[in-house]
């Protein structure tokens, strides 16, 4: 036979043989990209656990801001997070909803007297942020996320 009727068989052959991939390739590439989730999942997991949180400490400060307006107006705090927001004790907070806006919060206000609240940002079950713990504020200013301040 030729020599070059010879490379031209080799080139069909060594071209024929490399289209596709192996089952051991396939298989590499799946435990790397597993490998991988399970590195990213959880890190993304408390990432978006942390910003829940950071975003209900804020929309409590929020609260308490508007807290003290009513009380400048009227010279006492509301009791209701849901009821209408009309500057004076006898409304409320405006929240609607009654959570904070991601819906991963549950919010809620109590009186001691007329002049001292807590606000309160509890979990809801069912989301992320379940096991997370309380977070509070208070007229006097203490802010505690599971007994540890914030």
């Amino acid at each position: 036979m030729s020599t070059n009727l010879l490379h031209a068989r080799a080139r069909a052959v060594s071209l024929h043989g490399a289209a596709g991939f192996t089952l051991v390739e396939l298989m590499v590439v799946t435990a790397i990209i597993g490998i991988l989730a399970a590195i990213a999942v959880p890190g993304y997991s408390n990432y978006v656990v942390r910003s829940s949180r950071s975003a209900a400490q804020s929309e409590l400060l929020d609260l308490a801001a508007a807290q003290e307006r009513i009380f400048l107006n009227s010279g006492a705090y509301t009791s209701s997070v849901t009821g209408a927001y009309t500057g004076l004790s006898t409304g409320g907070l405006g929240i609607t909803s009654g959570k904070t806006k991601d819906d991963r919060y549950a919010l809620s206000v109590a009186l001691t007297g007329t002049v001292f609240y807590t606000l309160t940002a509890t979990p809801v079950a069912g989301t992320g942020q379940a096991g997370d713990g309380n977070i509070t504020m208070t007229s006097a200013g203490t802010r505690l996320r599971n007994g540890t301040s914030w």
